[in-house]
Formats: C-alpha cells, sequence, structure tokens
C-alpha cells in the first residue's frame, strides 16, 4: 500500500487560509451581487423619474399641452435630451399624442409601445418597454396646468443596452475587487506561513508533538525534583519525582498553574525572576528534610520568561558524597603509605647493597617496632575501626608532609552506635586536619595534636596546630562558603566541618590567641554501640 503523501505546515496553513479566503470572497461577491447591482439600477431609475418630473413642471410644458403648441416643446426637450445623455424625452397628450420625439417626424402620432396608461389615471409609473427607437427603460410622470388638471404626461428614456452595460461594469469591479482581495490573502498565507514556521525553529508538528513527548519522558524520568514557572511566577511544569519530594516534605495537591509563592514559599524562585541571577545548592528545611536547590533564570532573546528549579533530598547526596570520601580517605592513606613504604625499601636496598647486615637487622626491627606502638597506640585509644583506619592514613600523610601529628595520650573514642555519626566525624576531623596541614605550611614548628574526650554521651573532639594563630576579624566568616585566604575556589572544608557539626547538633569553638596555634573544638552528641563504657 502507498504511503499517504504528507504536506509541510507551510503548505497546509497557505492552502487553509486561501480557502479562507475564497469562500469569503465568493460570499461577498453574492452579497454585493444581490446589492450593489439593483442598486445601479435603481440609480438609473431615479435619474429617469427626476428628468420627466422636472420636465413636468416646466410652465412651458404645461401651457404648450394646454394651448396645443408642440414646437417650444419639442426644442425644449431636444435641450435636456443631450444635457442629461439620455435616450429621448417625449411629451404626449391625454389622448397619447405626441408633442415631441427625437424623431420630429413622429410628432402629432400616437405613442407606441404601451405603459403610459398608468401615467395617464395621474400615477408615476416606470416599465420596460420597444419603441421605435428600440429597447429603453422609461419613467412616466404626469403633467398638470396652473388649475391642477393633467394635461399630459412626460415620458424619460433611457437605454435599455446602456443600462445592462452599467450593470455589467460594476459587476466586473466587485469581481475585480474581490480577486486582489484574495491574491492579497493568499499571498499573506504564504507570508503568515512562513512566519509561523520559523517561529516552530522549522519544525513540523510531528516533530514538535515528538520532542515534546521525549522531553517529557526525559523530565519524568530524572531523579532530581524540577519545577518551572512562567515569567508571572505561575507554575507551569513539574515532574513526578519533584512531586514525590515535596509530597514526602507536606506539600500536596494540584501545583499547574499556581503561584510558585503559594506553593513553595522557601523555594523564592520569585526572587530569581526579578534579579535574574541564578542561585546554586541551596539548601531547604522542609518538615525534617533537607533539600539541595539550584534555580536559574529562563531567557528568550534577551528577556525573562520564566525560572527553572532542580532539588534533590541532601540525604541521598550524602550517601553518595560519604561513599566518595570513604573510597578517597583510604586511597589517601595508601597511597601515604605506599610512598612511606617505598622509602623505606629504598633504605633497606641500599644497606643491602653496602653490606650492612648488622645495621639493616635493626633498622628492619626499629621500624616494626615503631609501626606496631602506633598502630597499638591507634587501636587502644580508637575502638571504632573507621576512624581508627582513617587516623594511620593521616599519620602518614603527615609523615610525609614531615609534619608531627600526635594523639593525646587521654583521648579514647568507643565505636559508635549509628555508623552516619562516624562518617559525619571523618568529615569534621578531616578537614580539621587538613586546614591544620595547609596552615603549617612554611612554619618552623609543624606540630598537630588531636585529642577524643567521651563522657556522659557526649564527645569532645580538638584538633591544635603550631601555627600563627587566626585573627579575630576572620574567625566568624571561617564558615562561610567559598570564603578563604589561600586563593580562588576554595573555602569548602570549613564550611562542611560546620554543616556536619549542626548536623550532628553539636556546637563549634574556634580557641586562638592564648598560645601559639589554633585550637578548634566539636562538642556532640555521641552513642555508644552496645554496653560499652568508659
Amino acid at each position: 500500500m502507498a504511503k499517504k503523501k504528507s504536506y509541510g505546515l507551510r503548505t497546509k496553513v497557505a492552502v487553509m487560509v486561501s480557502a479562507v479566503m475564497i469562500l469569503v470572497m465568493l460570499v461577498l461577491y453574492v452579497i454585493f451581487r444581490n446589492q450593489i447591482i439593483p442598486q445601479t439600477r435603481h440609480a438609473l431609475e431615479d435619474k429617469a423619474i427626476a428628468i420627466a418630473r422636472t420636465i413636468a413642471l416646466m410652465p412651458l410644458v404645461s401651457e404648450g399641452l394646454s394651448e396645443g403648441r408642440s414646437k417650444e416643446i419639442q426644442a425644449y426637450t431636444s435641450k435636456i435630451t443631450r444635457r442629461n445623455d439620455i435616450m429621448f424625452v417625449v411629451v404626449i397628450d391625454m389622448n397619447s399624442i405626441r408633442y415631441s420625439h427625437p424623431d420630429a417626424s413622429m410628432i402629432g402620432k400616437p405613442f407606441v409601445g404601451g405603459g403610459q396608461k398608468i401615467a395617464l389615471r395621474g400615477d408615476e409609473s416606470i416599465s420596460e418597454g420597444e419603441g421605435l427607437l428600440g429597447k429603453s427603460l422609461r419613467a412616466f410622470v404626469p403633467v398638470y396646468n396652473n388649475r391642477g388638471y393633467q394635461v399630459g404626461v412626460v415620458v424619460a428614456g433611457l437605454s435599455l443596452d446602456r443600462v445592462q452595460r452599467l450593470v455589467r461594469q460594476n459587476e466586473w469591479t466587485i469581481i475585480a475587487i474581490l480577486l486582489s482581495g484574495a491574491v492579497l490573502g493568499a499571498g499573506g498565507a504564504i507570508v503568515l506561513a512562513r512566519k509561523i514556521k520559523r517561529m516552530m525553529f522549522g519544525m513540523e508538528p510531528s516533530d514538535i508533538s515528538k520532542l515534546l513527548e521525549e522531553r517529557s519522558a526525559m523530565l519524568q524520568s530524572t531523579r532530581e525534583g524540577i519545577i518551572a514557572v512562567d515569567h508571572q511566577a505561575r507554575i507551569t511544569m513539574i515532574n513526578m519525582e519533584a512531586e514525590r519530594l515535596l509530597g514526602t516534605a507536606g506539600i500536596t495537591g494540584n501545583a499547574m498553574t499556581r503561584n510558585i509563592a503559594d506553593y513553595w514559599p522557601e523555594l523564592r524562585l520569585e526572587q530569581v525572576l526579578v534579579s535574574g541571577e541564578a542561585k546554586q545548592d541551596q539548601e531547604l528545611e522542609l518538615n525534617g528534610i533537607t533539600l539541595l536547590a539550584s534555580s536559574v533564570p529562563i531567557r528568550v532573546n534577551g528577556q525573562i520568561a520564566g525560572a527553572i528549579a532542580t532539588f534533590r533530598d541532601k540525604t541521598e547526596l550524602a550517601v553518595l558524597a560519604e561513599r566518595l570520601s570513604g573510597i578517597s580517605v583510604y586511597a589517601d592513606a595508601l597511597r601515604a603509605g605506599a610512598h612511606e613504604f617505598m622509602n623505606k625499601l629504598h633504605v633497606i636496598m641500599g644497606m643491602t647493597h653496602m653490606g650492612l647486615y648488622d645495621e639493616l637487622q635493626q633498622y628492619i626491627s626499629g621500624t616494626v617496632s615503631n609501626y606496631r606502638n602506633e598502630v597499638g597506640l591507634i587501636t587502644r585509644q580508637i575502638k571504632d575501626p573507621v576512624m581508627a583506619g582513617f587516623l594511620l592514613g593521616k599519620l602518614s600523610r603527615a609523615r610525609e608532609a614531615e609534619i608531627e601529628l600526635l594523639l593525646a595520650e587521654d583521648s579514647y573514642l568507643p565505636e559508635a552506635a549509628d555508623p552516619r555519626v562516624i562518617h559525619e566525624l571523618v568529615t569534621i576531623v578531616g578537614n580539621l586536619l587538613d586546614n591544620a596541614m595547609e596552615v603549617l605550611e612554611g612554619q618552623s614548628r609543624k606540630e598537630i595534636e588531636l585529642a577524643f574526650h567521651y563522657g556522659q554521651g557526649r564527645l569532645i573532639c580538638t584538633v591544635q596546630d603550631s601555627g600563627p594563630g587566626i585573627p579575630e576579624a576572620l574567625r566568624e566568616r571561617l564558615f562561610v562558603q567559598g570564603f578563604s585566604t589561600k586563593g580562588e575556589h576554595r573555602g569548602i572544608g570549613l564550611y562542611l566541618v560546620r554543616k556536619s557539626v549542626e548536623k550532628l547538633q553539636g556546637r563549634l569553638q574556634i580557641i586562638s590567641g592564648g598560645k601559639p596555634g589554633t585550637t578548634f573544638m566539636a562538642d556532640v552528641p555521641y552513642a555508644v554501640k552496645g554496653d560499652e563504657t568508659v
């Protein structure tokens, strides 16, 4: 079976608009033909009867009929005929005898063609007839003398061929006007079709429908919530993930066409419409659920036409971040351990080449002893295996950077009941240690002391460095995201420390100025696993 030919949008619009124009023109033609053409005939009839009335009112005509004088009437009617461009003017008496005629030889003879009977009874009339001069449209008007008695009739005639010619001329004028309108309408339809096609970026309706279906499927399948608004802050699109997340947070109901300020005021998407500035990674609390949202304006031809917000449950992102951070921690520990191990192998290789076997034995014994002491110290004081492994990696990295990292002798960290608390502690301790190591770069004395103190359901973690300290004016700004004294694209670590402490519902304190260096102290609730006690 042959595939049905499909026409493009431009062709369809042009054909449809042209068809409508032609239909309108046909209707107008019928209306004009039934109105204007009869009006043309009526106008000619009015002209004929007006001329006849004028002649009938002339004293010369009424007196000539009363006294039987036709010469003056003939002269006068001949002049009227020439000046008014009519076929003839005939004046007859009450016996239908002509007193004037275009052919002077017809004067005194009876009027032929009929139609004068109504006028002889005193009434005006219009009729078509055929006389000696051919077919004509005739107007009959009675003539009265000064005493009010009818003395004759004036007949004014127009050539019927001329009347029909004028009617046909007006008809063709109407047709020409309508055809011109149809041509202009068709041209306008083509221009309109091209403009519509450009507005739709040259796409056909089927292409737009397919694109819309693909867009809808894409938006509904994404794991991020998406809300779009127009320039009046009315919601125009919301996907299923957005409805699920907001429904979990207690925001329900039909969102479409509602104002975003009424549906979800905390998002403040209307501010993006006003300012035209994007907002990235905003943390929004909704009934115990933390959402991470980003909002950007939508611009069309340089004008803000709306805005779109994407958001996701921060808990899900935190799980991914914890997995990545754990991998990063272990990879960093392995890298530092491998680097340290390679240095020791180089020492062993050199002593082997030199034959210093006794010294080699002492070196290996000392290395093993130090490693056992270090691991033993960590495992005795740090009972949580995740934190213990993490600190072993940090110790190796500190030695690599020639920094002395000490664990306070009275430190003790029992195993946590909730693994998520340890993940937050790894974030807190890791960023504080990294920050301290960066501060000690270029310092003559490089020492960092780490301490854990647990008691009565709370854990106090302190990180103290021997650096230059922190000015009082900068302490409040240290935990602001993006703020750093080390250059651009920094200022994340201490911000994450503050967020993790807040997530654990703890307190964070900076102690700097009393003695060299800076001390960061985090005090957080800490539930111990099982029946472990200090």
